[in-house]
């Protein structure tokens, strides 16, 4: 997601109201709210064009200032990083733009949550180095992970998924035809610089991490690439760390309907019939949250899978959990899913409503 200006959208407390006017005017087809600060540059309050026209009711005049007529109980994050229930209130009561203050009070950043979602402290790792052979030949020339569905690739839905999220430090792991890739990515993706890092050989679907630079937040978001979904990844972080996991797991739910009738026995004795039952489980669904310091149980410099390490990370004692996914997830790995994928972009509105909700 592309920054805001800040420029844009500050205004000084001693302005007018016909600057403030002006300015709103200026930002015609955008939010139009500005952000009132004072001599040293610190917040002071907000300004809408809503604001200014019940204060002229009120007896202000197009020369009266913007410290009359600002409002001063204003929204605005602090800290290191945006709290996920301001940022839940924040939809509730559908603001748009929040703006997040350094320690003396002055804007550091400004969000847009008509185009974020959430705000995660997250750091993201896409695997991408796999070399998609049940798809072949679409996937002799091209990597699996860049086959376009609807008006773009594949990885490029989760890229963006992510952005929404307001997750920007993701890296890419690659290594069949990984050059196409690293070209791909020499360009932002949803305003994010995507980092890519080659495998020297095929390391499983977790054994890779240990090549990634470490990142600033402690949960690490792994996930397979040629995913197409719109899992709610804010609701997982919370069930990630609601639950103190060590990992979470997204999962699918998975049915199987025997279409016979099954017999219940011991041994060679049959108890009973059970006719043609159906049997509920929940799938991998090749999309983890993981603490960083659990991290240290992946081996250097070899072949390890995402199950390895969850089996690793049980007889540790460490504390695993699943998250279901109330919604769409294809793993395209075949003909007929590249199909369902291509037809389900056809209804991408929908596709991403359900993402966002």
């Amino acid at each position: 997601m592309e920054e805001i200006s800040i420029n844009d959208y500050v205004i000084s407390i001693n302005a007018t109201v016909l600057d403030a006017l002006r300015k709103l005017n200026s930002l015609s087809g955008r939010t139009m709210t500005l952000f009132a600060t004072d001599e040293a540059g610190r917040l002071a309050g907000t300004l809408t064009d809503g604001d200014i026209r019940r204060a002229l009711i009120d007896g202000y005049t197009l020369h009266s200032t913007v410290a009359d007529v600002m409002h001063t109980a204003f929204i605005a994050f602090r800290g290191d990083h945006p709290d996920i229930a301001d940022i839940r209130k924040i939809r509730r009561l559908r603001i748009s733009l929040v703006p997040h203050l350094d320690a003396d009070g002055s804007i550091r950043r400004i969000y847009d949550f008509s185009v974020y979602h959430s705000i995660l402290p997250i750091d993201a790792v896409l695997m991408a180095g796999g070399r998609g052979e049940r798809l072949r030949p679409l996937t002799l020339e091209t990597p699996k992970p860049l086959l376009p569905v609807g008006d773009r690739c594949i990885i490029d839905y989760n890229i963006e998924a992510l952005a929404r999220n307001g997750i920007t430090d993701i890296s890419v792991t690659v290594n069949y035809l990984a050059e196409q890739i690293e070209r791909h990515f020499a360009t932002p993706v949803a305003g994010v610089k995507v980092k890519c890092v080659r495998e020297p050989r095929r390391l499983g679907t977790i054994g890779s991490l240990t090549l990634v630079e470490r990142g600033d937040n402690d949960t690490v978001l792994l996930m397979n690439s040629d995913l197409l979904t719109n899992i709610n990844y804010e609701a997982m972080y919370m069930t990630h760390v609601e639950e103190g996991a060590d990992m979470t797991a997204a999962v699918i739910p998975y049915v199987v309907s025997v279409p016979y009738a099954i017999f219940r026995t011991d041994g060679n004795a049959v108890q009973g019939l059970e006719e043609k039952p159906t049997y509920n489980y929940f799938a991998n669904a090749g999309i983890y949250m993981i603490n960083r310091r659990c991290l240290d149980l992946i081996p250097q410099d070899t072949y390890y899978d995402a199950t390895d390490f969850i089996e690793a990370l049980i007889a540790d004692g460490g504390k695993v959990r699943q998250y279901v996914i109330d919604g769409t997830w294809i793993d395209i790995g075949s003909p007929d899913d590249y199909r369902a994928a291509q037809e389900l972009m056809k209804r991408r509105p929908l596709f991403e409503k359900k993402a966002n909700t």
